[in-house]
């Protein structure tokens, strides 16, 4: 019988992951805290979205946080989008 360490990582009390990878479920569980803070932050600013627009929207910036950065430092949207595209054909094409 073999003996296997789960990572579950909650959020609101709904289970969003469970892994095996201790590395991935405390990445995921800090993408999630951003993401709570970013929320935080965007409301308190004023701007009122349903619960789960924000949500979505935070999570999002959250887990693009490398290309939201480039983009508040000026670097073109278009640049960063080919660039996703290029690594998604990679991706795909070392899976083929």
């Amino acid at each position: 019988m073999a003996v296997i360490t789960k990572y579950v990582v909650e959020h609101k009390g709904v289970e969003k992951l469970v892994t095996t990878d201790k590395k991935e479920a405390d990445q995921y569980d800090k993408m999630l805290d951003v993401a709570d803070n970013l929320a935080i932050y965007i409301q308190a600013k004023g701007i009122s979205l349903d619960e789960q627009v924000l949500e979505d929207l935070t999570i999002v910036l959250s887990k693009n946080k490398d290309n939201l950065g480039k983009l508040l430092k000026g670097v073109d949207a278009g640049v960063i989008l080919e660039k996703e595209k290029a690594d998604v054909v990679a991706i795909d094409s070392k899976q083929a």
